[in-house]
């Protein structure tokens, strides 16, 4: 990207930025509610990028003053701190530039939006159902210190305890921007409590991370689907109660089927059903246009598939690592715990700056 492009851009960007701040004062904006709504949103997601690229103009003002500082000054120890203070300032500068074009790459539009997390334990059994509840604990950990809320919407505990499988929707600010890359296979190092030799066995379980798709992204035609209704039962399949109130919905056209029995009542197991299958349907849809956009660009960026291994909790070592980027943190029990903001950070970080090396390519 040529550095005029990229500024003759941002001048465009600070220009409209202003002029959408004048008119959110006008009368006729004011008045008009859903007009302000929308003017403010844009508004809002133009700020970030104007208030960096203001900070980058006052840094390009500063640093011609200490060059002319450096020009004029005749004591030695003054043109010292002047070199300083301008090697400083090409540093920070150069940071800033980074920031800039980060900021202007096209954003997923998911990025917004809410989440419906599901976690399934995969080889290993009672331990593999353990660990999947530990991991949902560790989700929902993390999310009361983003302000998030989690509401389970479908779940199907174990005998010890454990979670064969949980649904849950996650609402709050950017959560799929945060979470978007914990999908993929789980893999847990330990000895487990019904182990007598104290052998360490592994064991898996799979995240999935989908972005909430709302009724006008994905609208589901009550022809398609098929609605069964059956009597929930819990952990052996011992009867919850009597009265018919899970809910089977099928999906005709894809065969997707999804199943919600936590509440007492039909209709809110048959509206928490069409969530996840409404969610289902988004990735799906999204998947193949990410396929179509793959098979024209010369590279693919991995963000984060089901079917790989991402990462491994070894509990002897007290050790997690992410394989995508090679982190590794000794700090397990503070992870299990929801502080998962060191590996959140490094991994939005590492794909963006592979987003920003992609588009520079293709520029």
């Amino acid at each position: 990207m040529a550095a005029l492009t990229l500024f003759e851009k941002l001048d465009h960007i600070e220009s409209r930025y202003a002029d959408l701040t004048q008119q959110l004062s006008s009368p006729e904006v004011l008045t008009d509610s859903a007009r302000y709504q929308k003017l403010a949103r844009t508004h809002a997601e133009l700020s970030e990028v104007v208030n960096k690229y203001r900070e980058w103009k006052q840094m390009e003002k500063d640093l011609r003053g200490t060059q002319q500082m450096l020009i004029e000054a005749e004591d030695a120890e003054m043109k010292q701190l002047a070199h300083d203070e301008e090697r400083h300032l090409l540093e920070r500068k150069a940071n800033v530039e980074r920031e800039l074009k980060l900021l202007l790459l096209p954003r997923d539009p998911n990025d917004e939006k809410n989440v419906i997390l599901e976690i399934r334990a995969g080889t290993g059994g009672d331990e593999a159902a353990l660990f999947a509840g530990e991991l949902f604990r560790m989700y929902s950990r993390y999310a009361e210190t983003q302000g998030w809320r989690v509401e389970v919407l479908a779940s199907s505990p174990s005998s010890l305890g454990g979670l064969k499988e949980v649904v849950a929707a996650i609402q709050g600010s950017k959560v799929y921007s945060k979470l978007k890359y914990e999908s993929g296979v789980h893999r847990v190092q330990r000895v487990p409590a019904t182990e007598q030799q104290g052998r360490i066995h592994t064991s898996a379980a799979t995240v999935a991370v989908l972005p909430e798709a709302d009724e006008i992204d994905i609208k589901i035609d009550p022809k398609e689907i098929r609605v069964d209704t059956f009597c929930s039962s819990g952990p052996g399949g011992q009867s919850v109660n009597t009265t018919y109130s899970a809910v089977r919905i099928t999906h005709l056209p894809t065969n997707l089927v999804v199943s919600c029995q936590d509440e007492k009542s039909q209709i809110k197991n048959k509206a928490k059903a069409l969530r996840v299958l409404r969610a289902r349907l988004y990735e799906m849809e999204q998947e193949k246009q990410h396929q179509q956009i793959a098979a024209e660009r010369r590279g693919q960026i991995k963000s984060g598939d089901r079917s790989e291994k991402i990462r491994t909790y070894n509990f002897p070592q007290n050790r997690v690592t992410d394989h995508r980027i090679g982190l590794t943190l000794h700090q397990l029990t503070e992870v299990m715990d929801g502080k998962l903001g060191p590996f959140v950070d490094a991994l939005v970080t590492h794909y963006e700056a592979e987003r920003l090396k992609q588009e520079l390519v293709e520029a």
